[in-house]
């Protein structure tokens, strides 16, 4: 397994948090002013120069409207799409 931090599955992760943002009609300041965090800790899970912890996935989800539950089965289908490429 691959450790570098801009995997496929790790770009595909910030890609699903960045739309589910984007869907949800928020800007990364409407996310952070949820979490009571500042926006740029929104910009570096989203770039991924920081990762989340599960408990912070759980916070992020809640913030932009979303279980936890819904969130992870949309990116296992994005997983198994890309697999399958």
């Amino acid at each position: 397994m691959e450790k570098n931090l801009y995997t496929e599955r790790q770009n595909a992760l910030l890609s699903l948090l960045r739309s589910t943002r984007e869907q949800a009609g928020l800007r990364q300041e409407d996310v952070a002013e949820r979490l009571g965090r500042p926006q740029s800790f929104v910009s570096k899970y989203e770039s991924g120069e920081r990762r989340l912890d599960i408990l912070e996935l759980y916070d992020v989800c809640e913030a932009l409207g979303t279980s936890m539950a819904g969130f992870v089965e949309s990116l296992e289908k994005k997983l198994k799409t890309k697999r399958r490429k």
